[in-house]
């Protein structure tokens, strides 16, 4: 009696860790690529290699700066996937030699993240460190330039060991997590990407 007891509650667990296994491979297969989907992935691969940046980065910019929404517009008029301004654009635009370019191109996405990862790649060479370069594509390069000469926000003129935005701070930490989950999630395309640079 006491063994058949013991083989159905072995039984019963082995049923709810069955079940528990099942629902975090949904969760690992279904749930997360539909929250965090590869869209435009032709244009992300390309211009994240032309650009020298992991796409996961740059997926993670996309998903913080609009959810992949390409009609998606900011209370400060920026546009698109990557959300740039229209500064911002023109700039890209003329350094890019794209010709024809008009405010409206930025809901194209392969402009959009073109322009994007060109302007990811400036503040990534202007700053050094990824997570300066983020901090300074939500608040400004000027404004991280002056936090780098503060004292209270940088001790060696080149590292942030404090952002005193917190919507910047909160942007930072938002895409540097999301960028770990695309690379859990599509763990080879990294490696691929690695493997043909």
């Amino acid at each position: 009696m006491k063994q058949a007891k013991t083989k159905h509650k072995i039984f019963r667990w082995g049923n709810w860790v069955l079940a528990v296994a099942l629902v975090l491979l949904a969760i690992y297969y279904v749930a997360l690529p539909r929250i965090f989907p590869k869209k435009y992935e032709a244009c992300v691969t390309q211009y994240a290699a032309q650009y020298q940046l992991d796409p996961h980065l740059v997926y993670a910019v996309i998903f913080a700066e609009s959810r992949s929404d390409e009609q998606a517009v900011s209370h400060k008029n920026a546009m698109g996937l990557m959300q740039i301004t229209d500064g911002t654009g023109a700039w890209g635009a003329e350094m890019l030699e794209m010709e024809g370019y008009e405010t409206e191109d930025l809901f194209e996405p392969e402009t959009n993240i073109r322009i994007g990862c060109w302007y990811l790649r400036k503040l990534m060479d202007q700053f050094g460190a990824e997570e300066t370069a983020l901090a300074a594509y939500n608040a400004g390069s000027g404004n991280v330039s002056e936090w780098l000469q503060n004292p209270a926000y940088s001790s060696d003129g080149v590292t942030l060991t404090e952002i005193p935005f917190g919507q910047t701070k909160r942007y930072v930490k938002k895409v540097m997590m999301v960028q770990k989950i695309y690379g859990l999630i599509y763990p080879s395309s990294s490696q691929s990407e690695k493997e043909s640079s």
